[in-house]
């Protein structure tokens, strides 16, 4: 059975080192989601470091996420010192739960203060797509998922939670994953 790779970029106002209580809240913020966003079901997985490093994106090892990789419209740094992004690639068991962990609880709070973190841009904050089971997604596919959304809209390669398609390539219905929606048809 296939599952929902989901990956999600936004410019970050100021780098990930910046030592302001702005910073620090968005890190404190980001912890606390990703710790509820594991618990719930669905959740298969998601892209982290081997090490763990804070704020460490570029040249980290990802293991078999593959390489740190940002869209075309990333121009802030890429030093450790100078990065200004958040970036998730995620792995789940469709796109109703992966909806939820977005849409509800701590990260449905910490997105109404998206405003305060993140740069407005015109570009879309985030894709889903289809893998096989087994399979894990990396950072280059997000990347080219995105991009590609960006360019052509949401597709069976690469589409959104309100245009969604199921795993043979059929658009889902109208409504797609919205929260009076139970499941993805």
């Amino acid at each position: 059975m296939p599952h929902l790779a989901l990956y999600t970029f936004g410019v970050l106002k100021s780098p990930l080192a910046d030592p302001s209580a702005l910073t620090r809240e968005f890190y404190a913020t980001g912890a606390s989601v990703y710790q509820e966003v594991g618990r719930r079901p669905g959740y298969l997985a998601h892209a982290e470091t081997a090490d763990g490093d804070r704020g460490v994106l570029f040249g980290a090892d990802w293991g078999a996420w593959g390489e740190f990789a940002v869209p075309f419209w990333y121009a802030k740094g890429r030093t450790a010192e100078t990065t200004a992004l958040a970036a998730t690639l995620s792995l789940w068991t469709g796109p109703r739960p992966a909806f939820d962990a977005v849409y509800t609880g701590l990260h449905r709070e910490a997105l109404t203060r998206r405003e305060d973190w993140f740069e407005r841009t015109r570009h879309p904050s985030h894709v889903c797509w289809w893998v096989p089971d087994g399979a894990i997604p990396t950072w280059p596919d997000g990347v080219d998922r995105l991009e590609h959304l960006h360019g052509h809209g949401p597709v069976p390669h690469a589409f959104t939670f309100a245009h969604a398609f199921t795993p043979d390539g059929t658009p889902a219905e109208p409504r797609g994953v919205g929260p009076d929606d139970g499941q993805l048809r």
